[in-house]
């Protein structure tokens, strides 16, 4: 079965426990879509990259059949970064528009669509993604450049070819800089991760446009319950 299709939380709760929770892991998948928009844009346009982040989203991709959500993110404050991009840009009172980042958020959900109609597609990935996975072992883990670069010629070569493909707006030619290049593209198909188990939680682009209030009560919520680093 391919591996997009296995993106998914085996969860042992009670019904009740489950519709208990399905707002918080429906904010924490899009917190990994705002996650990875955010830390794209940091690559293209500073050459730099928040690493906890970054090795959140990375090793989302290889959660397969997780036990939560928040097992697929290492807990919520490997969200920390996402949270807070949906908090700054869903609240009214901030002036402060980053058009970037939602064009990458609304680009990466319009592709996880046609992404789950292309079975041949999704095989491809599966194997991609396996083969990354065995490679991880020998290089000891899934954020090493060589597994970077694997992972981002598999997005080439696959999400990439489909229409419309994300333009990256980039500063200082960093995006002509392979590991950046590298480290983008690989971001990009987290972020599609991200996207499918949104859509598995009943997220829909429709909440996006009239649920906004309901979203950042959640988001505020889940970053008021994280630990405060002393």
């Amino acid at each position: 079965m391919p591996i997009l299709q296995n993106w998914r939380v085996t969860n042992k709760k009670t019904q009740q426990d489950i519709m208990a929770d399905i707002n918080s892991d429906r904010i924490l998948a899009l917190a990994g879509i705002f996650q990875a928009a955010g830390l794209v844009q940091e690559v293209a346009c500073k050459s730099t990259v928040e690493q906890s982040a970054f090795n959140t989203s990375i090793h989302s991709i290889f959660k397969i059949n997780a036990s939560s959500v928040e097992d697929i993110y290492d807990g919520t404050s490997g969200l920390k970064y996402g949270l807070e991009i949906i908090a700054r840009l869903f609240n009214k009172n901030n002036k402060k528009t980053d058009m970037e980042i939602t064009r990458y958020v609304i680009s990466m959900m319009v592709l996880e669509r046609k992404l789950i109609k292309n079975p041949a597609m999704l095989e491809t990935i599966s194997v991609g993604i396996e083969k990354a996975d065995a490679q991880s072992e020998y290089f000891g883990n899934h954020t090493h450049e060589n597994i970077i670069a694997s992972l981002a010629d598999l997005y080439q070569n696959t999400i990439s070819t489909l229409s419309p493909r994300i333009m990256v707006s980039g500063e200082h030619g960093y995006l002509e800089i392979p590991d950046n290049a590298n480290k983008v593209r690989t971001l990009l198909l987290a972020g599609i991760r991200s996207t499918v188990l949104w859509r598995q939680k009943g997220g829909g682009r429709l909440q996006l446009i009239f649920g906004r209030n309901k979203t950042l009560k959640i988001t505020e919520s889940l970053l008021s319950q994280m630990p405060v680093l002393h």
